[in-house]
């Protein structure tokens, strides 16, 4: 149940726990989510469309709710907003923010390029995220002031590559039909870049914390896309914005830029710019 508190509550004034708490709190999250959603994929789970039209499974609902109970058991003090379940104790100073399943249109047709995001907002900035895919066993985690860590089974280290000029970097974003009437943007983007690839949701940020993918411009991203994003790209040595170069803000307009290598930042804002 919801939780409204006062501005003055004294819980909003507790100091941050110890960072390394922070991260195994997420990763007990990443955990309980992922024996959530292992058993449902490739299962023929029947999806239903939200308000917005987005699929949305009892997977996704399901591993939201298991996450919720880890955090609050933890840190009853912080607030936790999900995207299937909405926001408990929304003056808190530190809030966990949820993505049981970013990519749910992957997860449903069998492509393992979905992920569970994890990520924590102090004051609104993210100081901590994890990109979890449960399914290849592949996990990123990231906080503030700490170098981006990787675990999987496949090799690589978490470091994004050096590529300065924008001609000889890889573009990825999940879908062309989210940028609505800022297509034409990307579009100048894309032809300037190396290549361009689609359809890789939030793994496609974790491609380039590992150096596979120098960028990725999107649109329509709501706080539970990037949160958790954050930490783990600029961890790695990476840059996330949105297309004008701007911090993100939980209230901005869904624009979002990642690279990997900074030097690239300036022409991509230049070629994504409005006109």
């Amino acid at each position: 149940m919801t939780q409204t508190l006062q501005p003055d509550d004294e819980r909003t004034h507790l100091p941050r726990p110890p960072i390394e708490a922070l991260i195994r709190a997420a990763e007990a999250a990443a955990d309980v989510a992922g024996a959530v959603i292992r058993p449902h994929f490739r299962a023929g789970l029947a999806a239903d469309l939200k308000l917005d039209a987005s699929p949305v499974t009892l997977a996704d609902r399901t591993a939201e709710q298991a996450m919720r109970a880890v955090l609050s058991q933890l840190f009853p003090d912080h607030g936790i907003l999900g995207e299937e379940f909405g926001l408990d104790n929304p003056s808190a100073r530190l809030r966990w923010v949820l993505d049981p399943i970013d990519g749910t249109r992957a997860f449903i047709t069998g492509r393992p390029v979905f992920g569970t995001l994890i990520g924590l907002l102090e004051d609104g900035i993210p100081i901590l995220g994890v990109i979890d895919q449960c399914v290849t066993g592949e996990r990123w985690i990231g906080a503030v002031g700490r170098p981006t860590r990787f675990r999987g089974p496949f090799g690589g280290t978490a470091g994004c590559r050096p590529c300065a000029r924008v001609g000889e970097a890889e573009l990825s974003c999940t879908s062309p039909e989210m940028f609505g009437n800022d297509l034409p943007r990307w579009m100048r983007l894309s032809a300037a870049a190396r290549r361009s690839s689609f359809g890789g949701d939030c793994y496609a940020y974790g491609l380039l914390a590992l150096g596979q993918i120098d960028i990725v411009a999107e649109s329509d991203m709501k706080v539970w896309d990037w949160a958790a994003l954050q930490p783990v790209i600029e961890g790695a040595g990476g840059r996330l914005t949105d297309w004008e170069g701007a911090a993100l803000r939980p209230d901005g307009n869904g624009q979002v830029l990642a690279v990997g290598d900074p030097a690239l930042l300036g022409d991509a804002i230049r070629l994504l710019a409005k006109g």
